[in-house]
């Protein structure tokens, strides 16, 4: 039953869902080839805003992937039936998330061939060289995982290989975060609440990409998604967005207890152009507010897909907070002597004006697409399709946990 209902994207539908993602991978390939060979002055990269467009798409892939196996850990580690069909689909994406974050990251650096230096010579005193040995663990664990969750022999061991793979998703995840959080030359970033921020936001931008993954499997094979298990899922997504909301909220706070940073919030939150738009308008309305609503008041409960937009939603919200998050952070000069003005050829103390080249539109974009087409193909080889007893889960009450 399992491996018909997968097969029901077959023939012409599978060419064409599996071609447009290759075809999106092909043209982030292609601007990356560009860049390199003709050099990132061609980008809106320069000396002050070197980590653009490409990065923020990156860092959102990274992150969602060690929150998208959130799902399979609350089936294993912590014995919730109704999320345990989901483990599977929930390490598939973990996997081809990952995959699809490092493809954008290393095409964006330059010279991804020098990754087997990075790899051979490990920097332990840099925290961009404990992902060498953070990435690789991460990728081998949650094979391991599925592997255990997939093959009926091996099961008994799954909620071993899943408590492993839950911690090593949270030290990576704070690893991502302490990148930024380590960073002392750079006055947005340099914060100790950066790490589990990060790993909250991985919750809820990891679930969100579940849930639609989800929504598109069942279209795929004519089936509805069980009302209950809908509705708890939703409200799991909603408390994420909270949370994520409650940890930015501290963190802008933070910041703006200190009185060297309070002209740096004043740009992002106020008079940064740019940057206060995608705050205010993405993050915290289209990203935060909206999907509440549609997640949690019965008026808006009752648009038909209301789970699936405000998933959109907070996919949207999370990449405009790390644009405003890692652009904006980069755009505002170091005040590195406070009280004095600093002038140099080197434009030091000067807010710099960053615009994405189309390259880095289409490199961004091409990550999205490398999950895509890894995704499809596994679904379409492997019984990856979450599958429900209703019936048993109603007699055991899993329902209603």
């Amino acid at each position: 039953m399992q491996t018909e209902l997968n097969n029901r994207l077959e023939g012409q539908s599978f060419y064409n869902v599996a071609g447009f993602g290759a075809l999106i991978s092909l043209l982030g390939l292609g601007a990356a080839l560009y860049m390199e060979h003709n050099g990132h002055h061609v980008t809106g990269m320069n000396n002050q805003v070197f980590w653009g467009l490409p990065h923020v798409f990156a860092i959102f892939l990274i992150v969602a992937a060690s929150g998208v196996l959130n799902v399979a850990s609350i089936g294993t580690v912590f014995g919730k039936k109704v999320y345990k069909p989901r483990g599977p689909l929930s390490g598939l994406l973990a996997i081809t998330m990952l995959a699809a974050g490092l493809f954008v990251i290393m095409l964006d650096l330059g010279r991804a061939d020098r990754l087997v230096i990075a790899m051979t010579h490990v920097n332990w005193t840099s925290v961009f060289g404990w992902n060498m040995v953070l990435y690789p663990v991460f990728f081998g664990l949650v094979g391991l995982y599925i592997w255990m969750l997939m093959e009926r022999k091996m099961y008994a061991y799954s909620k071993t290989v899943g408590v492993a793979a839950f911690i090593w998703r949270l030290v990576m995840t704070t690893g991502t975060g302490s990148i930024f959080g380590f960073v002392v030359a750079r006055q947005a970033y340099h914060s100790a609440v950066i790490a589990p921020m990060f790993i909250i936001m991985s919750f809820a931008w990891g679930l969100a990409v579940f849930l639609i993954v989800q929504r598109m499997m069942f279209g795929w094979n004519n089936l509805e998604l069980n009302e209950q298990i809908r509705r708890r899922m939703n409200n799991l997504l909603g408390t994420f967005i909270a949370a994520v909301l409650y940890f930015v909220v501290v963190y802008h706070l933070t910041n703006i207890y200190y009185a060297k940073q309070l002209e740096f919030e004043q740009f992002i939150l106020l008079n940064g152009g740019v940057f206060p738009k995608l705050f205010w308008g993405g993050f915290v309305v289209l990203g935060t507010i909206l999907p509440l609503l549609l997640l949690y008041v019965p008026s808006f409960q009752r648009i038909q897909g209301s789970g699936i937009i405000a998933s959109v939603l907070t996919i949207i919200g999370g990449l405009c907070f790390l644009y405003v998050f890692i652009i904006g952070g980069q755009a505002y000069p170091l005040d590195m002597f406070p009280g004095m003005e600093v002038k140099s050829s080197f434009f030091d103390g000067h807010i710099d004006n960053y615009v994405p080249s189309m390259p880095e539109i289409l490199l961004s974009i091409g990550g999205f697409g490398v999950a895509l087409t890894i995704t499809v193909i596994a679904v379409r080889v492997l019984p990856f399709l979450p599958q429900d007893d209703i019936a048993k889960l109603q007699a055991s009450g899993a329902l209603h946990d």
